[in-house]
């Protein structure tokens, strides 16, 4: 049986919120098929699944038919209206144009009373200066990111080479064929800002001065990464002369400079989010997940709670734990109920043995709701 308490609100309450991260790795070996030894192998693309409507591909860390598989995250690739890909002659043009537009208005809204869709720019000012008119996206699977990605950790790095082989090996150095991008400026406390999508910070090339403009922008809450597609332009001016590069399928000869316009406007997305699935190494971040939690003081002063109104704490009208009359009384706290006004049970905490309670001492006990 019971004793009652009553809790001062104001003082017997209060609120809390954690914040719990978790590391994310996710290796070349699960999304390229590549261990970082140069080259890409294709036992994994039964992890990646195309869809009818080709707007997007979704990865798997299995078979994405396999019951134990678990979804990564989604690609896709996009450009504005009024980007210069932008023709009635590309492939999937509406659709691409449709998949960037989709994504700005959900992160970014709109700009001007006239309604137009604000566009990615690799500073997110106003001044349309940088615009980020062709990117590809990455939305991280809820599983992964829990309540947000925790600011400052993300970094994804990204092969420069050719399609079957973008982390070359032998003579050359893996390492100087690696984009590594990384939101190197974000904190918790400073270097992020918020948009309608929520946080977001810039990804910066982490070999290049922080002054650079950035490549990419990632939303921290909505777990989308937005890349420009810009980062394949003058791929491999650091490598050799010529270079087979692979972007839809077919070979492309680079001399001197490289533009990718010719495979975002000749590819289908799925080619695209190959392309760019090929060459990443790997990807890595912490993830966050909140708990909210109330916290009751139930406090025990000297003069309470030092009785027991359960049956068995009596025999004979004596009270069991007592040898002599004149004994103090004593109690044992087993449990705590909260109760709401109307004394209806709540929420019940156990304790994890009982405490000894008699007049000659109080007890403040915590108990802790997470939610």
């Amino acid at each position: 049986m019971a004793s009652y308490g009553t809790l001062d609100l104001a003082t017997d309450r209060t609120t809390v919120r954690t914040l719990l991260h978790e590391a994310i790795p996710l290796t070349g070996a699960i999304i390229s098929g590549g261990a970082g030894d140069g080259a890409v192998s294709t036992y994994n693309e039964e992890n990646i699944k195309n869809f009818t409507h080709g707007q997007f591909q979704s990865v798997y860390d299995y078979p994405y038919l396999s019951s134990s598989a678990n979804h990564i995250f989604d690609l896709s690739v996009g450009y504005s209206a009024e980007s210069a890909y932008s023709s009635s002659t590309s492939t999937q043009n509406a659709k691409k144009i449709n998949n960037y537009n989709q994504f700005a208005q959900v992160l970014l809204g709109y700009t001007g009373s006239s309604g137009v869709v604000r566009r990615f720019e690799s500073d997110l000012s106003l001044d349309k200066v940088g615009s980020m008119d062709s990117c590809f996206f990455v939305s991280l699977s809820r599983l992964l990111t829990k309540d947000q990605i925790k600011k400052g950790s993300f970094s994804i790095k990204i092969g420069t080479g050719s399609y079957g082989s973008p982390w070359p090996t032998g003579s050359d150095n893996p390492a100087d064929h690696i984009l590594t991008l990384s939101d190197v400026s974000a904190s918790n406390t400073g270097g992020t800002k918020n948009v309608q999508g929520g946080d977001y910070g810039l990804l910066y090339d982490t070999i290049a001065t922080p002054t650079t403009r950035a490549k990419g922008v990632i939303f921290y809450q909505a777990g989308i990464v937005v890349i420009t597609s810009s980062i394949f332009d003058n791929m491999g001016a650091a490598d050799h002369s010529t270079q087979r590069f692979f972007f839809s399928g077919s070979a492309v000869d680079k001399i001197g400079e490289f533009s990718c316009s010719g495979a975002l406007t000749g590819a289908a997305i799925s080619a695209s989010c190959d392309a760019l699935r090929h060459r990443i190494y790997n990807m890595s971040f912490n993830n966050t997940t909140e708990i909210n939690s109330t916290i009751y003081f139930c406090r025990a002063p000297a003069s309470r709670f030092n009785y027991s109104s359960n049956p068995t704490y009596v025999s004979g009208s004596k009270i069991r734990v007592k040898d002599v009359a004149s004994d103090t009384p004593v109690s044992y706290i087993t449990t705590i109920g909260l109760y709401n006004d109307q004394f209806e049970l709540l929420a019940l905490a156990k304790l994890s043995e009982p405490i000894k309670k008699d007049p000659t001492n109080e007890l403040t006990l915590r108990v802790r709701l997470d939610y």
